[in-house]
């Protein structure tokens, strides 16, 4: 019987490989329509290992320095704040041994999107929290017919804890900018600004914050908690995982929505300089519109100069030279329907997964 999965019609698995030009390593995704499931290729799309988790992801699943797995579970019980909610929340984290022994543990009903697992053992992430009265009457742009009865606007706070789940510190956005300097992208509802949706940190100690419901990724001094620089819309449209780079210039996976000066949506990884907010470096497909994830997506640059992307809307993990040519290409072949509720804002089966990383040899000696 013919699929009627588009995508499911086309090419899967390993669809591209030049051996001699790749990075080579192990790729590592956790599909959002798994169950749980975390999957390790190796270069030639054969599954190299694979953990099975407690829950859902909520979102990643990344390799820890000590070579076990840091997943970022889907919490049964989250906190019910608005109806997309289920899309993006996760909360529920564990550590895992690569035999699946779970080692820790931490659960916070209110986390949402990005979690970094710290080279110290503490977590980074992102919370919701209400937004107070006055600053929720300054929130501008937007859909108000997508508005709650209730009024209230959710906001974000980036949060660390310790290995006993201890906050050790604490970030509330609206602390450092007015809501009316950062317009909602008028598709969106008003029911949560600007949504934090990706966290890093730099060499400097400054944390990365990117912006989705804004378009803007900001640069944030831990000690005095000011703004150091805010790139907007004139540079990313919708973007995910902002990342330092060596010289110091920002890799963003760009998705595109609501492009400044474009009527047609596509996607690219972006390399910016925070000083100029000139861009250094893209990728672009050459077919441009044919790579484009509304959500999620990731870029990760790899040991050869190369980058992983993450094309995640549609399962897709590419690598790319610096002169943007595809050396390797993988394509999940598993597809499944998101679990009640969010199949109701995401209907028939997928194969997306948030991120998508890559590992040495070296950092996973245990395989």
């Amino acid at each position: 019987m013919t699929s009627q999965i588009t995508l499911a019609r086309r090419r899967l698995g390993l669809t591209a490989l030049d051996r001699a030009r790749s990075a080579g390593g192990y790729t590592l995704f956790a599909r959002q329509t798994g169950g749980g499931v975390v999957d390790m290729i190796d270069i030639e799309g054969r599954t190299a290992h694979q953990w099975t988790m407690p829950v859902r992801p909520g979102r990643d699943a990344v390799i820890l320095s000590n070579g076990n797995l840091g997943y970022n579970g889907s919490h049964a019980t989250s906190a019910d704040l608005y109806p997309a909610w289920d899309l993006w929340h996760g909360g529920d984290f564990y550590e895992a041994t690569p035999s699946g022994e779970i080692v820790w543990r931490h659960e916070d009903i209110y986390h949402h999107h990005d979690a970094q697992w710290l080279p110290g053992g503490n977590l980074l992430y992102t919370v919701a929290a209400e937004l107070p009265a006055d600053k929720a009457a300054r929130v501008t742009g937007g859909d108000p017919r997508k508005d709650g009865a209730d009024g209230i606007v959710q906001s974000d706070i980036v949060r660390e804890v310790n290995r006993k789940g201890e906050t050790v510190w604490e970030w509330r956005i609206w602390d450092h900018i007015d809501p009316a300097d950062l317009p909602i992208h008028p598709i969106f509802d008003r029911r949560h600004w600007p949504m934090i949706n990706g966290l890093s940190v730099t060499r400097d100690g400054l944390i990365l914050m990117s912006l989705r419901t804004t378009s803007g990724v900001i640069a944030v001094d831990r000690a005095s908690g000011r703004i150091v620089w805010h790139a907007g819309p004139d540079v990313v449209a919708q973007q995910h995982t902002p990342v330092e780079m060596d010289d110091g210039s920002i890799l963003v996976f760009d998705n595109g929505n609501l492009r400044v000066g474009s009527s047609n949506p596509y996607s690219r990884a972006i390399q910016f300089d925070p000083k100029t907010m000139e861009t250094t470096w893209d990728y672009t497909d050459p077919n441009a519109p044919s790579f484009f994830s509304p959500f999620m997506g990731s870029a990760q640059r790899l040991v050869n100069g190369n980058t992983l992307i993450c094309e995640s809307g549609f399962g897709r993990l590419f690598e790319v030279t610096p002169m943007g040519e595809v050396v390797w290409e993988y394509v999940i072949p598993d597809f499944a329907e998101y679990p009640a509720p969010l199949n109701q804002f995401i209907r028939g089966s997928h194969n997306t997964c948030f991120r998508a990383h890559r590992y040495s040899e070296s950092q996973v000696p245990w395989l």
